[in-house]
């Protein structure tokens, strides 16, 4: 594997859904039927408000908000068995990402997958890359603490071997950048389905079409300056 050049990136962190998939509108149109089956009521406030969130979070927002009468554990495993097959059919790529993971991988620059996913719904787009395309996996329940956390994060890090201020993540939403920046990491942010506000360490994109392999690998190790924009 390369050895990075000075001021690079040793790794890099991808979360999944929103940044590497646009699973969301699977997501929340597994809510709404949830929510009208016990019958309660589901808004796109709502809906938004979850984005990013450790399920175990979302199950209990769900059971609070949408008025269903389940367990947070139980609301995870029927919205993951709404959404599984549907990703499973046909997985929804962002713009770029296949091409930006693979030319990352081209540099021979590690990576891992860190997202709130559980392992059954990340394991079919894991499974759909070329095979070594990610060297370590974090899932949302394989963490005692999700994003905003920082664990999930420096889980990942250290299954790589690496320092988390010499990684780069990669998000879309406020839950997982805050958790990424947490976790020491210089993050590049592509936002979705919902804006991210400037913050310290965070680095924007409208498109991970836009980016390339030198300049999101020159975004670590981190640097004390303040945020720029791209």
């Amino acid at each position: 594997m390369n050895e990075p050049g000075p001021g690079r990136a040793r790794a890099v962190l991808w979360d999944m859904d929103g940044t590497l998939v646009d699973t969301e509108p699977a997501w929340i149109a597994a809510e709404h039927a949830l929510v009208t089956e016990h019958g309660g009521t589901w808004t796109h406030e709502h809906a938004m408000a979850l984005v990013g969130a450790d399920l175990l979070d979302a199950g209990a927002y769900l059971r609070e908000h949408g008025g269903v009468d389940l367990t947070p554990h139980e609301i995870v495993e029927e919205l993951l068995d709404r959404v599984v097959g549907v990703v499973t059919a046909d997985i929804p790529w962002r713009p770029g990402a296949r091409d930006l993971l693979a030319a990352v991988r081209e540099a021979g620059v590690p990576c891992a997958l860190v997202t709130m996913s559980w392992e059954r719904f990340a394991a079919p787009v894991v499974a759909a890359l070329p095979p070594g395309t990610f060297d370590a996996v974090v899932t949302g329940d394989a963490v005692r603490r999700g994003k905003p956390h920082p664990d999930p994060y420096l889980r990942g890090a250290e299954l790589l071997g690496v320092d988390p201020t010499d990684c780069v993540a990669v998000e879309d939403s406020p839950t997982g950048a805050a958790s990424a920046a947490a976790a020491g990491c210089a993050t590049l942010v592509v936002p979705h389905h919902v804006p991210v506000e400037p913050a310290a360490g965070l680095v924007f994109a409208d498109s991970l079409e836009t980016v390339t392999t030198d300049h999101l690998l020159g975004l670590a190790p981190r640097s004390p300056e303040s945020l720029t924009r791209s």
